[in-house]
């Protein structure tokens, strides 16, 4: 008898754990189905690391505008590297000329100086004997002169024999000669030239430059070969290229160089432009040839001797994808744009990167990526910095 009972229920039971349908509707009109995979895609969306999303008015104030890549023509040639330098005659090397003791200097590297400043004091017990020489020389030569006329007269009077007045011709150019040669070695080595004795000779600056280095310090004893100062004027740097043998048919005098500096990637600095002046008639060693270039703007501050380059030398030019340099940014040592997905929605794409000329940049799209794809032309960094900022929140 109890059995119907138990079937019934059963059968209620089962009724009661699917009382909503599968299609059936929420209260506010919409499949909860349908809603709760909604919420996993918008959920999904927000946990992408490569998309990023604004509001109208942070849009706005990041000052977003948007386009399309675009061809135009960029130089061709050939990638090499080098550094800048400085001909010549604007690198100085000082030395003690008779050598001594450093008695006072306070030059430091970096430290510019002007041509006549003085850039070290040095002693030497030597410099006393040498004024001595001079003076005791010049007051010889004095009475050379007297005994000269003396005997000139005479001669002219034929008092005396003419042997005599060659004799005393003879002994004072003798002397005036080497009164000449004691003077200039005072002169060389920085000493006064008559006057009181001193035993400190004054080290100037031949010309005016920045100081590129020092190797003495005070009390330091020196001799007339060792180097002390390095002083180099930076106003005439110019470009050294270095370009494989293979590559020397292609070079012509007067094309086109543009180089960059090591931190000009990391900051966005400017290129800089040069012209070839020289190229090498002979094969180094190492199977190159050295160009020099002549800058197009020498009064760079951010140009110092010695900075090593990366240049092209145009030997043609050719069409090529490009966006504006302000759509890409630098992260993690790649190069990122950031394409429009949607209103205030935008999606980090890596961009691998070839020439930059006036602004521009040669970029390489992703295979899915068609050229109408719109992207961010400016306020590409203010996307990375808000992209960024939401990873470190979370």
């Amino acid at each position: 008898m109890r059995t119907p009972f138990i079937f019934l229920l059963l059968g209620l039971t089962l009724a009661g754990c699917d009382s909503k349908p599968k299609g059936a509707t929420s209260a506010d009109g919409t499949e909860a189905t349908s809603q709760s995979n909604a919420e996993l895609t918008g959920e999904a969306a927000e946990a992408d690391p490569e998309i990023v999303t604004l509001s109208p008015a942070e849009q706005q104030a990041g000052e977003i505008k948007t386009g399309r890549v675009r061809s135009q023509p960029m130089g061709t040639g050939l990638a090499v590297t080098g550094t800048l330098d400085v001909p010549p005659e604007s690198s100085v090397a000082i030395t003690a000329p008779l050598g001594g003791f450093v008695e006072n200097t306070t030059l430091l590297q970096g430290t510019r100086v002007s041509k006549g400043q003085t850039l070290a004091v040095i002693r030497n017990p030597d410099f006393v004997q040498l004024q001595q020489d001079y003076l005791e020389t010049r007051a010889r030569l004095e009475y050379a002169r007297t005994e000269l006329a003396r005997q000139k007269e005479l001669y002219e009077q034929e008092v005396a024999p003419q042997k005599n007045y060659q004799r005393a011709l003879a002994d004072y150019n003798a002397l005036r000669v080497q009164t000449n040669a004691q003077a200039a070695r005072l002169r060389l080595a920085g000493l006064p030239v008559g006057g009181r004795i001193v035993s400190t000779a004054t080290l100037r600056a031949p010309r005016a430059g920045f100081v590129k280095t020092v190797n003495v310090t005070v009390g330091q004893s020196v001799t007339s070969t060792e180097t002390l100062f390095e002083i180099v004027d930076p106003e005439h740097l110019h470009v050294e290229l270095t370009v494989f043998e293979k590559d020397v048919s292609k070079l012509q005098k007067g094309q086109l160089i543009r180089f960059t500096l090591p931190s000009d990637s990391a900051s966005g600095g400017p290129e800089r432009t040069a012209q070839v002046y020289l190229i090498a008639q002979a094969i180094g060693e190492d199977r190159t040839v050295r160009v020099h270039g002549h800058l197009d703007k020498e009064n760079d501050r951010a140009l110092l001797p010695g900075l090593y380059v990366r240049a092209l030398i145009e030997t043609g030019r050719a069409d090529v994808t490009t966006l504006p340099n302000a759509a890409l940014v630098r992260f993690e040592g790649q190069s990122y744009g950031f394409v429009v997905e949607a209103a205030g929605r935008y999606r980090m794409v890596a961009l691998p990167t070839g020439r930059s000329e006036d602004g521009f940049t040669e970029v390489t799209l992703p295979a899915d990526l068609p050229a109408t794809t719109t992207f961010v032309t400016e306020g590409a960094y203010s996307l990375l910095a808000k992209m960024k900022n939401a990873e470190e929140e979370e």
